[in-house]
């Protein structure tokens, strides 16, 4: 067993003081669905809904084995890392300062300061992370606290390593496959440097599509940053991957890296909550989201699924479902030029079907003395209805366009 692997083992041992292994659970839906054994390793279950405990223990753990006077530790992040920090400030009982956007939901925040319990100083500043990110390394530099990477940093490494660790424990042997979501890359280099030591098994790596940063680096040799970051799958829409995991990713073949659309992983979110009740933020469902990609890989085979996180806010779920719905063709807009005259609301009504429904309505503006345009929202409950419903509007002669997958014009009307 090489160093890495017994740091690793070290880090497992001492997070046993805060919580039990997570679970590894075989999921019967997916394993159905598959024809393979699909087992998720459920971080969403750690004591604060994700794995982001592990490293920052571990990081926290070492810092005051070689300088137990340190007493503050910073970080800056909207999410699952700064509850990580909380939680392991508040059992060590040192200070905490935590760098947040002020765009950041009141749900995580408040769930940071619960973690904390009077030992985190929440500072809320700038509108996007990078720029909290500057002002806590910049409050690092004058107060002598130490900065806590997310995952661009050795020990947090070994914390998330402690993940396949316990996979290799629960499920007695090595996995044909391991499934990794893929944000900063903490997580991933970890579990792929210990299953490695042990002896190796399949990988595959999926990250979302507007924040595909480890597809870009591998394309590149070296770590690139993304000129631009779909912010929607918050946990693992990261810009750049971090230098440290991309020393152990860097061999990683580029066509195993798998690519989420950010609209399929609502589907995903969906279905996991609604067939099997389990509550996934959208990195969370990164691995289960790739399983179709991979179906003729794994079939027949012993498959795990890395659910990173479950910090989802509810006040997102109609987001989530309207996404999932567009995704699945159950939902478009159009922009529709309506004659202005007696009845021509009617003609369209007349050629909606039995399973069609108006959601949305909305008269835009008079484009001409004769006609007029309306945005107009169609749910279903089938795809093809809409092959049907777009057939039958240019029989009656209506003008019409399908903004549903326009970015520029769906983000501004819709």
């Amino acid at each position: 067993m090489n160093d890495f692997a017994h740091a690793a083992r070290d880090a497992a041992s001492a997070l046993r003081i805060l919580f039990e292994p997570t679970p590894l659970q075989r999921n019967d839906h997916l394993s159905q669905r598959f024809g393979a054994e699909i087992l998720l390793k459920r971080e969403d279950l750690s004591p604060v809904r994700s794995y982001k405990i592990r490293g920052a223990f571990n990081a926290m753990r070492k810092v005051l084995a070689d300088r137990p006077g340190q007493r503050i530790f910073v970080c800056a992040s909207a999410g699952n890392h700064a509850q990580g920090v909380a939680f392991a400030c508040r059992h060590f009982g040192v200070q905490g300062v935590i760098f947040m956007p002020v765009t950041t939901p009141q749900q995580k925040i408040g769930k940071t300061r619960t973690f904390g319990d009077g030992h985190v100083d929440i500072r809320l500043t700038g509108d996007y992370f990078d720029q909290s990110l500057a002002a806590a390394q910049a409050y690092c530099a004058e107060s002598g606290g130490h900065f806590l990477s997310p995952f661009d940093d050795d020990d947090v490494i070994e914390g998330q390593a402690s993940v396949a660790l316990e996979v290799l424990q629960q499920l007695g042997q090595m996995p044909d496959m391991v499934v990794l979501p893929v944000g900063g890359g903490g997580l991933a280099s970890g579990v792929r440097r210990y299953l490695q030591a042990e002896g190796g098994c399949d990988f595959r790596y999926v990250e979302p599509a507007g924040g595909a940063s480890l597809r870009a680096a591998l394309m590149a040799g070296s770590p690139v940053t993304l000129r631009q970051v779909d912010s929607f799958v918050d946990g693992a829409a990261v810009a750049r991957i971090g230098a440290r995991p991309f020393r152990f990713l860097g061999d990683v073949a580029p066509h195993h890296v798998l690519t989420a659309p950010e609209d399929r992983i609502c589907v995903t979110m969906l279905e996991m909550l609604n067939i099997e009740g389990i509550v996934l933020e959208p990195a969370g469902a990164l691995s289960i989201d790739a399983l179709p990609e991979l179906a003729d890989a794994i079939a027949g085979k012993t498959v795990v699924c890395v659910t990173s996180g479950g910090n989802f806010d509810f006040e997102r779920l109609p987001e989530v479902k309207e996404r999932a719905m567009r995704f699945a063709g159950l939902k478009k807009y159009f922009i529709l030029r309506l004659p202005q005259r007696p009845g021509a609301l009617r003609d369209f009504l007349d050629i909606l079907g039995p399973e069609d429904d108006i959601a949305r309505f909305e008269y835009l503006k008079k484009s001409a003395r004769n006609y007029g345009s309306v945005l107009i929202g169609i749910e279903t409950s089938r795809a093809d209805n809409f092959t049907r419903l777009c057939a039958a509007m240019d029989r009656v002669g209506f003008v019409w366009r399908d903004i549903t997958l326009d970015e520029t014009l769906s983000n501004f009307l819709v």
